[in-house]
């Protein structure tokens, strides 16, 4: 069992617009271009679905992920960075696919940094296949970096 199983068992629970200022201070903390505060009220508002991961009502964890058409995308998953190596990114990510299957989502998709080999690791254990490559998608420090696309069918 990983840690986060054993000793650490986080509350799960939907992500709201009072959260927005915990959630940017990790995303900040996490990206070199991270998404603003504007840009997780957006999602929120226009229906997509974040969860958040706490501890004694601190947030430490975040996922956003957008369903229609019996397709899910992953948008952002992230866990603050003192807390990363503890299988909180592995239960996060389970957590948003099955709620992708609640939504009715046969498909989901998301894109990572080619570079991002942690992430990458993390969705190939999880059954995700790369199924794509966006050239140039993010902004990088030196320029446009190439997006890994991958997919995973939610149909058992």
């Amino acid at each position: 069992m990983s840690a986060a199983t054993d000793d650490f068992l986080p509350e799960v629970r939907g992500m709201t617009l009072e959260d927005i200022p915990a959630v940017t201070v990790i995303e900040s903390k996490s990206y070199d271009f991270p998404w603003y505060a504007n840009t997780f009220r957006d999602c929120l508002s226009s229906g997509y679905h974040g969860v958040v991961f706490e501890r004694h009502g601190i947030l430490f964890g975040y996922g956003m992920l957008s369903a229609a058409v019996g397709e899910a995308h992953l948008l952002n998953l992230c866990v603050a960075p003192e807390m990363q190596g503890k299988g909180h990114g592995d239960r996060m990510l389970h957590v948003l696919i099955d709620m992708a299957r609640e939504l009715g989502a046969m498909q989901m998709y998301l894109e990572v940094r080619a570079s991002n080999n942690a992430a990458k690791y993390l969705y190939y254990r999880a059954g995700f296949n790369e199924v794509g490559l966006r050239k140039n998608y993010y902004q990088a420090k030196n320029g446009r970096e190439d997006a890994v696309v991958f997919a995973k069918e939610l149909v058992v």
